[in-house]
């Protein structure tokens, strides 16, 4: 038998050049591809904040796949793990 995969939630603040370039669409559809929930947003100092959940090595698969973006530069991925939100369904763009 095959063990289950841990779910675990990281709260992520990214900077670099991730404001107006397609940041929170891109990292929408690889969380739907990578089948995580959470959501992203834009902040007022230029990064962009994330909570996702899911399993670990999904999470990180996601970063080569948001450098993909044409014109995305990530300098900085800061972390912390956070509490699973239970029942949670789905990834949300959001605003400020």
């Amino acid at each position: 038998m095959i063990p289950m995969a841990e779910i675990v939630r990281k709260h992520i603040v990214v900077s670099g050049r991730v404001q107006g370039v397609g940041f929170r669409y891109r990292a929408s559809h690889a969380a739907m591809h990578l089948n995580l929930t959470g959501w992203v947003r834009n902040d007022e100092e230029g990064t962009v904040t994330m909570e996702l959940q899911g399993e670990e090595t999904d999470i990180y698969r996601m970063i080569p796949i948001l450098e993909k973006g044409t014109w995305i530069s990530i300098e900085d991925w800061k972390e912390k793990d956070i509490p699973v939100e239970e029942n949670e369904r789905g990834f949300r763009v959001r605003g400020y």
